[in-house]
């Protein structure tokens, strides 16, 4: 089977875009309970895209800067800058200071700084940028929780209410799973009876769901095995969350790559043949779970921009799904098509 190439920031930005008050009362508890969540916050995204462009920071995927209110009547809003950081970074912690004063200069209000590192590097944890000269010394201090330090209670994620529960779990488990195929489907599978056993409402279920599928990648082979199962599941329970008309076609998409795959084969070579099967298979399927995603989000797929998915090679695939998770409107997505 043909490995995956696992994605760890794009569900991480959806999650926490879709679920933040629940991901602040999971990884920062403190601050949570000092936010007046009665009222609204807001993701300054283009703010922050902004702040980037002007100390040239980069684009970071998994940025985010949040308008919020506290209990404190003395303050009206404070803003909070969270950064899920999957991989080292030797001056991560400058730029985190960058991003720190860069924001409180932009919007005279205090401004926390918050950290999660998702890499799976144990003894990497910055969490202070300082310096000092001639007298004068400048200090940030910001607050960091280590995914990784989660890895021994499992079992009390995939127990836990909170759904980041089930999508921390679900990271160190691709994590844990990484180069075997067949372990990541039984924790996949394992992941999604969970997640249908729990007394939420439906659209939570398809989101949470939609995250998991994105970050536990398996080959088409068991994707067809898994999502057998998945309808097997909904009907034995009579509920209709995930297994759709996109994911039906998705699965036929991807069972006709592999015949044509086979075919070609016999012809050409059986693993050129095997190996051009599963690629075609694996696009369709991104061409259809990316249908999904938009119906989900903004109701039916139009008919032209189906024919885009269906023409569009794994690049432009992959760039519509980033957009798609912060876009408000398809037009943002594909450029007014």
């Amino acid at each position: 089977m043909a490995p995956t190439q696992d994605d760890y920031d794009t569900p991480w930005k959806d999650a926490v875009t879709r679920y933040f008050p629940a991901f602040m009362a999971f990884f920062f508890p403190q601050a949570h309970r000092q936010i007046d969540w009665r009222r609204p916050h807001d993701f300054l995204d283009q703010e922050l895209a902004q702040l980037a462009r002007d100390g040239e920071l980069g684009k970071r995927l998994a940025d985010r800067l949040v308008r919020v209110y506290t209990h404190d009547g003395g303050q009206r809003w404070v803003l909070i800058h969270l950064e899920v950081q999957g991989r080292r970074e030797r001056a991560f912690a400058e730029r985190i200071f960058s991003y720190h004063y860069r924001t409180y200069d932009r919007f005279r209000r205090p401004v926390a700084s918050l950290v999660l590192l998702t890499d799976d590097s144990p003894r990497w944890r910055p969490h202070r940028f300082c310096y000092q000269l001639f007298g004068c010394q400048i200090q940030l201090d910001f607050s960091v929780v280590k995914l990784s330090d989660y890895a021994p209670r499992i079992e009390q994620l995939l127990r836990q209410s909170n759904p980041f529960g089930l999508v921390a779990a679900a990271h160190l488990l691709t994590r844990q799973t990484r180069g075997d195929a067949a372990r990541r489907h039984a924790a996949k599978w394992r992941l999604t009876r969970l997640l249908y056993a729990r007394d939420w409402d439906k659209q939570r279920i398809i989101d949470l769901y939609v995250l998991i599928d994105w970050v536990m990648r398996l080959p088409p082979e068991l994707e067809l095995v898994l999502w057998r199962d998945i309808q097997t599941l909904e009907r034995e329970q009579a509920m209709r969350y995930v297994s759709s008309v996109e994911r039906i076609g998705m699965e036929k998409g991807r069972e006709e790559g592999l015949r044509e795959g086979r075919q070609e084969g016999r012809q050409e070579g059986r693993q050129e043949g095997r190996q051009e099967g599963r690629q075609e298979g694996r696009q369709e399927g991104r061409s259809e779970l990316l249908a999904l995603l938009i119906e989900t989000r903004f109701g039916s797929v139009p008919p032209a921009i189906r024919a885009r998915l269906a023409a569009a090679d794994t690049g432009e695939l992959d760039a519509w799904a980033r957009k798609l998770f912060s876009a408000t409107s398809l037009d943002e997505v594909f450029g007014g098509a």
